[in-house]
């Protein structure tokens, strides 16, 4: 499809970083609700919330999850295709989904004005909750042309695999959304979460902005990273990462445009410099 957008397109891109609760959908709506209000009132027209926004995520078991799931004309993302028409605003989140046959899938969706755009059910489930819990998606993860650009959606531990993540790049995504909940894990004093250095890599390695939003908090023991961030095509961040601890809104301009520009200097170019024809992957 070919892109409308001019190559100083700026536009305010946003991670709305949470404290959710598994179980409490109601009380989790509401904390998005508040995030999408205070991101509206600063001008964001991209807005991402974490994984699971609906549900939280350390469940019981599977059936704790199904009971949870919603589909995705359910109340949860109807208030949130509301909220963007309302607000003029693309909005990318995760939730817990039961699907047209009654699977439980870890999902996330995007809307705008006009809707639901896209509904992506993540590929590469992580640990013990989520592979008891969910079935995994088997499609690749949509790219959407939206008003403001070109959008790819994954869900967290999908950003670890380069290969899906350059196949969103390679269909002309200027700005991949990763609703995301990272496990606290222990690290070296001083460094950032590596969960970090591979979005800060996957922007740069395809020179596309990265907008992962983390959840804050502890939940039922588990601890979260909370290392959202957004970051720009040379991999550094405009925004965050944030803290382990608190919700924060964090905002950064992104020239989507730039995205488009695939070199590095005068000489490279990440994409035309490529030799699919030495590695099949």
């Amino acid at each position: 499809m070919e892109d409308m957008h001019a190559p100083d397109d700026t536009v305010l891109v946003a991670c709305a970083q949470l404290s959710l609760a598994v179980g409490d959908v109601e009380g989790n709506r509401a904390a998005a609700d508040r995030a999408i209000e205070a991101a509206a009132a600063a001008g964001v027209k991209v807005l991402v919330l974490p994984e699971l926004a609906n549900t939280g995520y350390v469940f019981r078991d599977a059936a704790h999850a199904a009971e949870l799931a919603e589909p995705a004309d359910g109340p949860t993302v109807t208030a949130w295709a509301e909220a963007a028409a309302r607000h003029d605003m693309v909005l990318v989140a995760g939730f817990c989904e039961r699907d047209e046959t009654g699977t439980t899938r870890n999902s996330a969706v995007l809307v705008d004005p006009t809707g639901v755009r896209a509904v992506y059910r993540k590929a590469h489930l992580f640990g013990a909750i989520e592979k008891a819990a969910f079935v995994p998606g088997d499609e690749r993860p949509p790219v959407v042309d939206t008003a403001v650009g070109r959008i790819g959606v994954m869900v967290c531990y999908d950003v670890e695999f380069p290969e899906w993540v350059r196949d969103v790049a390679l269909r002309g995504a200027q700005l991949l959304c990763a609703p995301v909940n990272w496990p606290l894990f222990p690290r070296p004093e001083g460094e950032r979460a590596a969960e970090v250095i591979r979005v800060q890599a996957d922007a740069a390695v395809n020179r596309m902005f990265v907008a992962a939003c983390d959840r804050t908090g502890t939940e039922n023991g588990v601890e979260w990273t909370g290392g959202s961030v957004i970051t720009d095509p040379d991999g550094f961040p405009l925004a965050g990462p944030a803290t382990e601890t608190g919700e924060s809104l964090l905002v950064a301009a992104c020239a989507l445009g730039q995205a488009r520009d695939k070199r590095i200097g005068d000489h490279n170019d990440v994409f035309a410099d490529r030799r699919p024809d030495l590695y099949d992957l």
